[in-house]
């Protein structure tokens, strides 16, 4: 069966588009390979089609829990046989899923980049007939890219298990430097990268400067109909937003990384399933959330690089429809975005006493501490220290970069159950309620070793042999506790620290070049291209984006709040009857309205002109008095 036949059979689809067809004849003829394609751009069918071509197994490396399941569930939806495995999963689980992949004729593997350095994965998939490694947000392994991750290195070792098996790295976003660190530091046997033009027609770019971010963007979504989201910088800031939209009548949701797993997959169900319009997150939310149909995405905070706001503006439109992409910038956000370089490269004396007071936190002695990982509290740690939080963290993460320590910022730990009563001292136990019965037979009969040791269990797992909801689950185990029947530890998670080396002087600390220095220039100039793109007025929004990555040979794309400017009172046909559509939407609340509010919909005075001149030969409004009106009915 040939590429083509495959994915008609198995997608429905005719023909591939974009680049998918030179990507998936480069990996069917053996050679590692790197694909560039922007965010929609269909990169799982290019790993997809050529391993269903061929015997074997694929292992897809990503970071996305979210963009695993939901392609597992896809693939599964297709007949074919896929599998991942992420964090909360139960010991035996991972076993099975590990063991199936061995035997059981499995086409995908889904696994995070820190699984890679676990034993007993790598005990299993040395065993797998692996036909292809993929590795998804590749630009996660450059240190020169925008979102660099240490686990992603851990890549290499599967490498030298199949030094003959092909390698797939994908993104949406990389720059020249990151082009050639990917295939570098993924070993590739020669230069072989295909990209595809981040160009995206139907996705309109806006700067709107206000000193009312709140006010505004109430404007633009009673402007603009459709599912959105609200990207701010940090947690509090995504809950603030989403009362204060709850507050205006807009139903909305709030999501960052800090949240139980729980809660971001129902916040993430009313989202998709349009119960909620509004998502207001962080950049925890967004890759591998499968909705085509966002019309809006809405920095009301600027990103710190340019990679970071094309990767998350583009998750709107990807159904090919018209949607818009619009950064909020006030006076103020200049110095604040300024200010992040310091906040993510403190100066070195400043990570030398934060080493310091690490140690001192621990007492830990010079020469000890060798692989000695703990518990962490950052707000405790910069209250007992009296250290700024923002770059006390920044300075962890360096110190974990130079090799000092490794700090792991959340690290889900799971549920622990051990019998504190022995076995013939439960059985004798009488007038339990049933529910409590039902819980420890399921207990003994899926978990060995309880009255000895203490065992990982998973409530969601146990919620579902015993018909009983995760919560109620919960409060049994905790009464049982607390009759001292068992001793009961729920998940938690918390930050670790592990010191990977023995304990030096602050002083003594080393800094590379490419570790602080290169860095840290690195940031500073990607904080200014982002600058630059919020001030400049006279370039279009869309060309500026495509030249950051390479793309020179660029026309202006018309429609950005840059080019509908410079167009002024000549705007073509369709973008009249645009600008007429939100002028309507405007007054629909039976009001007159000032050419000022107008203004808030980004129509520059000479476009406003031209679509009331329009909406008045269509006897569709009224002026009265400067100010415009939907005309009365005769």
């Amino acid at each position: 069966m040939n590429y083509r036949d495959i994915l008609k059979r198995y997608w429905g689809y005719d023909d591939f588009r974009g680049i998918q067809r030179e990507i998936i004849e480069s990996i069917g003829a053996g050679r590692d390979t790197l694909g560039l394609m922007p965010t929609g751009g269909g990169k799982s069918i290019t790993f997809q089609v050529p391993t269903l071509a061929q015997e074997g197994i694929c292992i897809v490396v990503t970071p996305l829990i979210a963009l695993m399941k939901d392609q597992v569930a896809n693939l599964r939806s297709r007949g074919i046989k896929a599998a991942a495995i992420y964090s909360g999963m139960r010991s035996a689980d991972v076993l099975t899923v590990l063991e199936n992949c061995i035997f059981g004729n499995y086409k995908f593997l889904y696994i995070s980049p820190e699984r890679i350095s676990s034993d007993i994965f790598l005990n299993k998939v040395c065993k797998m007939p692996v036909s292809l490694i993929t590795v998804d947000e590749a630009h996660c392994i450059s240190q020169w890219g925008h979102d660099f991750r240490p686990a992603y290195r851990s890549i290499s070792n599967l490498r030298t298990l199949f030094p003959h098996v092909p390698v797939l790295a994908l993104t949406a976003t990389a720059t020249e430097a990151v082009v050639a660190d990917i295939q570098q530091q993924l070993a590739f046997k020669e230069q072989n990268c295909f990209r595809m033009s981040f160009e995206r027609k139907n996705l309109i770019y806006v700067v709107r400067r206000t000193e009312n971010k709140y006010q505004e963007l109430m404007h633009i979504l009673r402007s603009l109909p459709g599912s959105a989201i609200v990207y701010t910088l940090n947690r509090k800031k995504t809950k603030e937003v989403c009362e204060f939209l709850l507050s205006q009548g807009v139903t909305a949701e709030y999501y960052h990384a800090g949240l139980s797993v729980d809660s971001k997959d129902a916040k993430e169900e009313l989202w998709k399933s349009g119960r909620s319009r509004v998502m207001v997150a962080t950049n925890a939310f967004g890759m591998g959330i499968d909705k085509p149909d966002v019309r809006l995405v809405v920095h009301i905070d600027l990103p710190s690089s340019i990679e970071s706001y094309f990767q998350e503006a583009g998750r709107a439109g990807r159904d090919g429809e018209r949607a818009y992409a619009v950064a909020l910038f006030s006076k103020a956000d200049h110095a604040v975005v300024v200010r992040r370089i310091n906040d993510n490269y403190p100066p070195q004396t400043f990570i030398r006493e934060v080493y310091d007071n690490l140690c001192y936190y621990y007492t830990m002695a010079l020469g000890d501490g060798f692989e000695c990982t703990y518990e962490f509290s950052l707000i405790d740690f910069c209250r007992k220290y009296h250290q700024p939080a923002i770059q006390t963290d920044s300075a962890l993460r360096i110190l974990t970069r130079m090799g000092y320590i490794e700090y792991v910022e959340e690290m889900e730990y799971a549920s622990r159950v051990r019998f504190i009563l022995e076995r013939e001292e439960l059985y004798r136990l009488q007038a339990l309620p049933p529910e409590y019965d039902t819980l420890i037979v399921a207990l003994l009969r899926n978990y060995s070793g309880l009255f000895s040791d203490y065992a990982f269990i998973d409530e969601r797992y146990l919620s579902r042999i015993t018909k009983l909801t995760r919560h109620r689950i919960y409060e049994i185990l905790l009464s049982l506790s607390r009759r001292r029947i068992i001793d009961y530890a729920p998940s938690k998670r918390c930050p670790i620290v592990t010191f990977s080396r023995h304990r030096v002087l602050g002083s003594e600390l080393r800094f590379a070049p490419e570790v602080y220095d290169d860095r840290r220039k690195v940031f500073a100039e990607r904080v200014e291209a982002m600058l630059k793109y919020a001030v400049t007025d006279g370039k279009c929004r869309s060309a500026m984006l495509l030249n950051y990555f390479g793309e020179y040979n660029t026309e202006d794309c018309g429609n950005c709040d840059v080019c509908v400017s410079k167009r002024g009172a000549c705007p073509s046909a369709e973008d009249v009857e645009h600008d007429a559509a939100q002028v309507l939407s405007l007054l629909s609340d039976g009001a007159a309205h000032s050419p000022a509010e107008l203004d808030r919909l980004g129509l520059t005075r000479a476009r406003q002109r031209v679509v009331v001149r329009y909406l008045c030969d269509e006897e569709l409004i009224s002026v009265v008095d400067g100010k415009v009106a939907l005309a009365v009915k005769k």
